[in-house]
């Protein structure tokens, strides 16, 4: 059986170190913190060639830091995608300030540049909040357009957030994902790019300030001891066996998996690119295929679709079927969104995503394509 993404045959083909990294864990009975996240840390700075990595348990949790560290609140307007997962624009309400969504781009389904310089204006215009602050989501593993955005935040005196979450290891002309927020995020959930087996997260900046502060925040606001606080922070530390699984996979997936996932996404577009509208890869643009997403003409024909590949055995995933705006929890909207965001209203309806991970097989990619081509042959 096809799996959507396949995290079994992934442990398999790195069982060994996984196991060895785990009982280094257990042996030395460092369940948190110690040579494991210190590791993990060190390793992921180089990386993406930012000073500071500080991890923590969760991606939503290093998104609610970094808006913590800035003191955004109440009276505050953060700028969040439309199209993305709840947590974005979660941790914009849970501070106390008020995200205005953001429409996307109906090609790479990140946030449109225009879309959001024209809410920056209205959001001044009406004065009742105070913008504060842009999050960019890197949706699917690829990077937003960060040349542009930056230019957005800096005219306008904003503070840049980027949730990588989904893009780590993606790059926009070699520099790395997780490099371009004033502040960044990463998820570590089991189904991203690079996943851990359990909640993880992390922040990157090259602020030494900031960096301190986050540093405290994640333990409580800890100061010179835990006994002794200096801020109301939050519990969020990653766990040491979480931290070695993540060193175990680390160098596979940097220099093995990355490659796959472009190959496999390559493939699954020349084989279905007369049948569906494929992703778009920016020129210069690199992404980590976090998922391969499709579009259909159709609500309807997006269901009959999904449909027919379970009838096949085929997973796949509706990424995301309610737009931000009309998430109850965020109640009424300061704008009337329904009338701007158009692209996210209709890729809710129309987008699909395949099965896609770094193991699958030729076999399992044409046939899954066969089925997508088969569908429509008989339609």
């Amino acid at each position: 059986m096809i799996e959507f993404r396949d995290l079994k045959r992934q442990y398999l083909y790195l069982k060994k170190n996984i196991d060895d990294k785990i009982n280094d864990v257990i042996q030395s009975a460092s369940f948190i913190g110690g040579k494991q996240v210190n590791i993990l840390e060190q390793t992921l700075a180089n990386y993406v060639d930012v000073k500071h990595c500080i991890s923590c348990a969760n991606g939503t949790d290093a998104l609610e830091l970094a808006l913590m560290v800035w003191n955004i609140g109440f009276g505050d307007a953060v700028f969040v995608p439309d199209f993305t997962f709840f947590s974005t624009g979660e941790v914009v309400a849970a501070v106390g300030a008020t995200p205005i969504f953001v429409d996307v781009r109906p090609d790479t389904f990140n946030m449109d540049t225009v879309s959001l310089e024209g809410l920056i204006r209205m959001v001044k215009t009406q004065g009742k909040l105070k913008p504060r602050a842009i999050i960019a989501v890197d949706l699917f593993g690829q990077p937003a357009e960060y040349d542009k955005i930056k230019q957005i935040a800096t005219r306008n005196n904003l503070y840049l957030l980027e949730d990588c979450a989904q893009g780590f290891g993606g790059s926009i002309d070699k520099r790395k994902a997780c490099s371009f927020g004033d502040i960044s995020t990463t998820s570590f959930f089991p189904a991203k790019p690079l996943g851990c087996y359990g909640d993880g997260g992390a922040i990157f900046t090259n602020s030494d300030e900031w960096a301190k502060k986050l540093t405290s925040l994640k333990v409580h606001g800890k100061g010179l001891n835990k006994y002794d606080n200096v801020y109301i922070g939050m519990n969020s530390r990653l766990d040491s066996i979480q931290a070695a699984i993540l060193n175990a996979k680390f160098p596979v997936f940097i220099n093995e998996e990355m490659n796959k996932v472009q190959l496999i996404a390559r493939t699954y577009t020349s084989l279905l690119n007369n049948y569906v509208k494929t992703p778009l890869i920016l020129d210069g643009f690199n992404s980590s295929w976090a998922q391969y997403s499709i579009q259909l003409e159709s609500n309807e024909e997006r269901d009959r679709l999904q449909s027919y590949l379970k009838e096949q055995g085929i997973p796949s995933m509706v990424y995301y079927q309610k737009p931000m705006h009309c998430q109850k929890a965020f109640g009424e909207s300061v704008f009337k969104y329904d009338e701007l965001n158009m692209t996210t209203n209709r890729l809710c309806s129309t987008i699909l995503s395949l099965p896609f991970h770094p193991y699958l097989n030729s076999d399992e990619i044409e046939f899954v394509c066969d089925r997508v081509k088969e569908f429509f042959q008989r339609k």
